[in-house]
């Protein structure tokens, strides 16, 4: 490889996994990490004819993609992600855990099962995911993991607890698990945007929209592609001396 192509894609050849890549930010991140010269897993649990356009849009960078559905609630399946990978690709070297669903209300109206569907999206799956990765990281003595939280696993959000809750939990994920891996080559950090242009605010009404970004510093709400140049820094092998950190791009609206 010349120097021209490292200094271009920076990551070519590096096997990456992107959770809940068929829209969004996730699809964002997966076609940033393509564009970077990454080889991608789009992972997927119902969304296949958007997973496969995720990626196609890979796949414009002369990489390697492959969709592949899974629940991430569910060990076997969270397994199955990371062996189809190791199949397809080789060993994975990054994990961008960003599958995850959102549900406002009142903690007094949220049930039990509610609680349960949140926490295991939002922080059984990363924990599920990290675990089937880890021995080969672990073996190569490289990786990189990156959990999406969000603004509110930072300040908690009102209406929003067991979602905050839950994303606070990867937080603490990863600075625990950054201090446990971080001997082996491993780099682990948490990505918590704040308010992003995607299917988690189609409920918010334009007032409301216009609300957010004249509060927000620099005057709008965030893309998707904010967030998936941030992961794709995190991703690069001189992120090294980065790791337990969580970077909230927020426009300022906290800092």
């Amino acid at each position: 490889m010349n120097t021209n192509t490292f200094e271009q894609q920076p990551l070519r050849g590096a096997n990456a996994i992107v959770t809940g890549a068929s829209r969004g930010i996730g699809r964002a991140i997966a076609i940033a990490l393509a564009a970077a010269g990454a080889n991608v897993i789009v992972n997927y649990n119902r969304s296949v004819q958007a997973a496969e356009e995720t990626v196609e849009a890979c796949r414009r960078y002369d990489v390697k993609s492959l969709a592949v559905r899974a629940d991430l609630s569910d060990p076997d399946q969270a397994a199955h992600l990371i062996e189809a990978t190791c199949v397809n690709f080789g060993s994975p070297q990054i994990l961008v855990n960003n599958a995850g669903i959102s549900r406002t209300g009142l903690l007094l109206d949220t049930t039990v099962d509610e609680w349960d569907e949140m926490m295991n999206a939002n922080l059984r799956g990363p924990f599920l995911c990290a675990k089937a990765v880890l021995p080969h990281m672990v073996q190569k003595q490289y990786g990189r993991i990156i959990n999406l939280s969000s603004i509110w696993g930072i300040t908690g959000g009102s209406c929003e607890v067991a979602y905050s809750a839950s994303k606070g939990g990867i937080i603490s994920f990863t600075k625990a698990l950054a201090k446990e891996v971080g001997p082996s080559g491993i780099t682990v950090n948490c990505v918590a945007p704040g308010a992003v242009m995607t299917d988690m605010l189609a409920h918010l009404s334009a007032e409301d929209l216009e609300r957010i970004a004249e509060e927000t510093p620099v005057g709008r709400i965030g893309t998707p592609q904010d967030v998936a140049g941030l992961v794709r820094f995190l991703a690069l092998p001189s992120s090294s001396f980065i790791t337990g950190q969580v970077v909230s791009p927020n426009g300022g609206l906290v800092t």
